[in-house]
C-alpha cells in the first residue's frame, strides 16, 4: 500500500510539473509576444516618422529643383534673347558688307575701265614721243638717267660718303656698347703660365735620399720625367723645372708620392711616375668635363671632352687654352644673344675653334685645320664647324656666327694681362728643340732642360750603336746651329742605356 502511495504521488508530481511547464511556457510565450508587439508597433512608428521626414526632404528638393529649373530657363531665354539680337545685328552687318561689296565691285570696274583708257592714251602719247624725237622709250630714260648722274655725280657721292661714314659710325658705336656690355659680365682672374713648380720637404734629409747614392735616384727621376730637379741651399724646398706642364705635374704628383711612401730608388720611382701618369690621365677626363659644364654644353661625345681636357695642359702667349676656350665660349654667347643669333652655335664654335691645339705635337700640320679634321671626325654640326674655322680669317667667313668667335677670340686675347708673348717665344724655342731632335732615327725621348740650355735625348739601343751615338749628337748640334737663333751655347747630351732584367722564383 506504501508503494502504490508512493507511485501515486510520483505520478501526480510528474503531472503537476508538466502542467506547471506549460504554464510558464505559455505564460513566457504570451509576454514574449506581446514585447514583439510592442516593438513591432515602435518600429511602425518610427517607420512612418522616417517615411514623413523623407516626404518632407523630398518635397523641399523637388521644389528646390523646380526653382533652378525656373532659374535655369529664365538664364536659357535671356541669352538666347541675346542670341538672337545678336544674330540680328550680324544680319544687318552681313546686309551692309553685301551692299558695300557690291558698290566697291562697282567702283573697282570702273576704276579699271579708267586705268584701261589711261593705258592705252599712255601708250599713244609714248608712240607720238618716239615719233618726234626719234628715240625709243628705253634709249629716253637713258639719256635721261645720264644727264641726271652727269648733273647731280657730286652730290650723289657726298650723299653715299656721308652715308657710309654714319654706318660705318653707328656699326662701331653697337660693336663698343656690345663688347662693353660682354666683359664686365664675363669675370674671370687671368692665369699667368709658370715654368717651375715648388715642392716642400718634411725634413731638409730627405734631400740626400733624393739624390741617391752618386745622384743615381735624381739622374733616373730626370730621365723619366724630362723634368729637371734643382735642390740648393734652400732649406726643405726642391723646385720642378719644366716649359711642359704634363711633365712638371707629372713630377711633382710622382715626387709628392715618393716623399710619402718614403722608400726612394729607381724601382719605386718607376712606379710612382706610372702612378702619376694614370692621375693626370684622369684629371684630364674631368677637366674637359667640368669645362662643358661651365659653358653649359652637354652633348659632346667623349673623344672631343678628352682632348679639351688636355688643353688644360697647353698654353699659349702665357694663357691656358683650357680657360682660353671657356671665355671664348662664354664671350661668343653672350654677343650672340645681344645681336640675336644662335647662341649655341656660338659657344660651342668658341669653345672647340682652338681644340687641334690638343695634339699639335703629334700630329703634323697647324692646330686650325687639325681641329676641323677632328670635329667633322665627330661628326659636329657643321654650323659649329663654319663658325670655328674662320677664327684666324683663314677661312672666308660662311655664317655670322663666325664674325663672333673670331671677335671672341680677339677679347679673351687682348684682355690686359691675359697673355704674355716672351714666355711663348721662350716655350716655342724649347719645343723647338725637342722636334729637331725627334727629327732624327732612333730617337726615343727627347727634354730640353735647365731653361733650353741643354737637350737630353735619350735613343733605341737596338737602332743605335755607342759609335753612330756620338755622331748623332754632333749631327743634332749642327741642326741647332743651323735653324735656331739663342744665346750663349746648349749642350746636347745623348743618352744610350742598356738595361738586363731577370727573374728570381
Amino acid at each position: 500500500m506504501n508503494l502504490e502511495q508512493i507511485a501515486a504521488g510520483i505520478l501526480i508530481g510528474i503531472i503537476l510539473g508538466f502542467l506547471l511547464r506549460q504554464f510558464l511556457s505559455i505564460r513566457l510565450k504570451l509576454k514574449a509576444e506581446k514585447e514583439i508587439e510592442a516593438e513591432i508597433a515602435n518600429l511602425q512608428k518610427k517607420k512612418e516618422e522616417i517615411l514623413e521626414e523623407a516626404k518632407k526632404a523630398s518635397l523641399e528638393i523637388i521644389e528646390g529643383a523646380k526653382k533652378e529649373r525656373e532659374r535655369l530657363l529664365s538664364d536659357l531665354q535671356q541669352k538666347e534673347d541675346r542670341l538672337f539680337q545678336k544674330e540680328k545685328i550680324l544680319d544687318e552687318k552681313e546686309a551692309n558688307l553685301i551692299e558695300k561689296e557690291r558698290i566697291f565691285q562697282e567702283g573697282l570696274k570702273k576704276i579699271e575701265e579708267k586705268e584701261r583708257i589711261l593705258n592705252e592714251k599712255e601708250k599713244e602719247l609714248i608712240a607720238e614721243l618716239e615719233k618726234i624725237s626719234g628715240l625709243k622709250k628705253e634709249e629716253a630714260l637713258e639719256l635721261l638717267f645720264k644727264k641726271i648722274e652727269k648733273d647731280y655725280e657730286e652730290d650723289i657721292f657726298r650723299a653715299l660718303s656721308k652715308l657710309r661714314k654714319n654706318l660705318k659710325e653707328a656699326v662701331e658705336e653697337e660693336a663698343k656698347k656690345i663688347i662693353v656690355e660682354t666683359i664686365p659680365r664675363y669675370a674671370k682672374s687671368v692665369v699667368s703660365e709658370i715654368t717651375t713648380t715648388i715642392i716642400r720637404l718634411p725634413t731638409e734629409e730627405m734631400k740626400g735620399r733624393i739624390i741617391g747614392k752618386e745622384g743615381r735616384n735624381i739622374k733616373h727621376f730626370e730621365n723619366l720625367t724630362g723634368v729637371e730637379l734643382i735642390i740648393d741651399e734652400t732649406p726643405d724646398i726642391i723646385t720642378l723645372s719644366s716649359f711642359d706642364p704634363v711633365r712638371r705635374e707629372i713630377a711633382r704628383i710622382a715626387l709628392e708620392k715618393l716623399i710619402k711612401d718614403g722608400r726612394i730608388n729607381p724601382a719605386t720611382i718607376e712606379e710612382k711616375i706610372a702612378e702619376a701618369k694614370k692621375e693626370i690621365e684622369k684629371e684630364i677626363e674631368e677637366a674637359g668635363k667640368l669645362a662643358s659644364y661651365e659653358v653649359g654644353i652637354f652633348d659632346l661625345p667623349q673623344e672631343i671632352l678628352l682632348l679639351m681636357g688636355r688643353l688644360k695642359f697647353r698654353y699659349s702667349y702665357g694663357q691656358n687654352v683650357l680657360n682660353h676656350s671657356i671665355e671664348v665660349a662664354t664671350f661668343a654667347r653672350m654677343i650672340a644673344e645681344e645681336l640675336n643669333l644662335d647662341a649655341t652655335v656660338a659657344k660651342k664654335a668658341g669653345f672647340l675653334h682652338d681644340i687641334g691645339k690638343a695634339v699639335t705635337h703629334e700630329i703634323g700640320g697647324n692646330h686650325l685645320e687639325i681641329g676641323i679634321r677632328i670635329l667633322e671626325k665627330y661628326n659636329i654640326d657643321e654650323k659649329v664647324i663654319l663658325a670655328m674655322r674662320s677664327h684666324h680669317e683663314t677661312y672666308p667667313f660662311a655664317i655670322p656666327e663666325a664674325y663672333i668667335v673670331l671677335a671672341a677670340d680677339i677679347i679673351s686675347g687682348a684682355r690686359p694681362g691675359a697673355r704674355r708673348e716672351t714666355i711663348e717665344i721662350y716655350l716655342q724655342r724649347l719645343q723647338e728643340l725637342e722636334k729637331i731632335a725627334y727629327s732624327f732615327e732612333g730617337v726615343e725621348k727627347a727634354f730640353a732642360i735647365h731653361g733650353g740650355r741643354e737637350l737630353r735625348v735619350f735613343v733605341v739601343a737596338d737602332k743605335v750603336s755607342d759609335l753612330e751615338m756620338f755622331n748623332l749628337a754632333k749631327e743634332i748640334a749642327s741642326k741647332i746651329e743651323r735653324e735656331l737663333t739663342y744665346p750663349g751655347e746648349i749642350k746636347v747630351v745623348v743618352i744610350r742605356e742598356n738595361r738586363a732584367i731577370e727573374y728570381a722564383r
